[in-house]
């Protein structure tokens, strides 16, 4: 029995990850933020709602395939953008896009990616997202979003919780930081696990030397161990990425320029989502960015409904940020998303065993959420409703 059979839920995937990964690979995927309260929070809220079974009805034929933006997807369920992907697992994207796409779920490109993107579009198949992070010089942005809709991503999806950087201390204390730095501390690290550093680095080095983000414009895709200072003039840093530079003009502008589904995410209240519905676009993910970013934010789930409220059908919406049960899908669907993204669960199952793992995981959820749709009496997605929810 290989090691993946032993693995039963995510949690066992994670703990395969944690042996697998250097500490500060691990920790940058795992930990939040400060004190990780948000962190917390997310997964305190999804285990403090309860559902309720529905006993003596037919539960013969259920089914999770439903339609995400006007098209098949074999679960509510899109793969969220994970920068680290590739430093997980050799193109570590690249596996897991080709896990979403043999499973019929979206999957989600990060920015920050070290696999191109035309060999996703080009060799991976399925259904193709990507993440944007706006930079200074936005007409570089604006590159990157014309780049994805020449190569087929159908969907585009803005990334605006980021204010002024992350505090993770972690990630310094760990020399784990953009670029990534080497010291005493991450270089033994490293050498502690062999076999990481063999076929995850020792790969890229036999194929053109350290990993580069390589969807960032010519002349910045420096290797992640890169110039510092050249990365924050261009504002590619995350240090240089500023929320006071941006405005809802910059979402007209993303919408004139892509021709595909357009949405924001980070949205974490009723009035920023209304206001994504006045300038066009199709959906919103009620993110609090995994918990990785403002250290205060509440639980996405807790604040989903009001959002719901105010959006009222008009546009699609997708929550995420501590999904890690096929349940905590169900109680999304109940409290009005139309989908999730996961993060954290797939990119676990990545790490611990490539695209087999990253199937390992969408496995998984899949047959949580069946069996959680059957407790509760619902055999079509679209039957999940507030009634399955115990008001206690």
């Amino acid at each position: 029995m290989g090691q993946l059979d032993r693995c039963y839920n995510i949690a066992d995937l994670r703990a395969v990850a944690e042996k697998r990964l250097p500490k500060g690979v691990f920790d940058y995927i795992d930990k939040g933020t400060e004190d990780m309260t948000s962190l917390a929070g997310n997964r305190g809220a999804f285990a403090d709602i309860k559902l309720l079974n529905k006993v003596v009805t037919d539960i013969s034929d259920v089914q999770l395939d439903m339609q995400i933006f006007d098209k098949p997807a074999s679960m509510p369920m899109a793969i969220a953008p994970t920068g680290t992907a590739g430093i997980a697992w050799y193109e570590g994207e690249f596996e897991l896009a080709k896990a979403a796409a043999a499973a019929g779920v979206p999957f989600t490109l990060a920015t920050g990616s070290n696999t191109p993107m035309e060999k996703l579009a080009n060799e991976a198949g399925g259904r193709l997202w990507m993440q944007l992070y706006m930079w200074k010089e936005k007409e570089l942005s604006d590159d990157l979003v014309k780049r994805a809709a020449r190569n087929g991503f159908e969907a585009l999806l803005w990334t605006v919780d980021i204010g002024h950087g992350s505090n993770r201390e972690h990630n310094l204390r760990n020399g784990f930081s953009t670029p990534y730095v080497l010291n005493t501390r991450s270089v033994v690290d490293m050498l502690r696990h062999p076999t990481w550093l063999a076929f995850v680095m020792g790969r890229y080095f036999m194929n053109g030397g350290m990993p580069k983000h390589v969807n960032y414009p010519p002349g910045y895709q420096m290797p992640i161990t890169g110039n510092v200072a050249k990365l924050r003039n261009t504002g590619i840093s995350p240090t240089a990425r500023r929320a006071d530079m941006v405005s809802w003009d910059d979402v007209d502008r993303l919408r004139d320029i892509f021709p595909g589904k357009l949405l924001i995410k980070g949205i974490m209240r009723p009035d920023d989502a209304e206001k994504a519905i006045e300038h066009g676009v199709d959906g919103i993910v009620v993110s609090n960015h995994g918990g990785r970013n403002m250290d205060s934010a509440p639980p996405t789930i807790a604040v989903l409904p009001g959002i719901v409220k105010a959006v009222a059908g008009r546009m699609t919406i997708i929550v995420d940020s501590g999904v890690r049960r096929g349940s905590d899908i169900v109680k999304c669907l109940a409290l009005g998303a139309d989908a999730v993204l996961a993060g954290r669960a797939t990119l676990y199952g990545t790490a611990a065993g490539g695209e087999a793992g990253a199937t390992k995981a969408i496995n998984i959820l899949k047959d949580e959420m069946k069996r959680t749709m059957a407790y509760v009496g619902t055999q079509r997605t679209a039957d999940i409703s507030q009634d399955v929810l115990w008001q206690g």
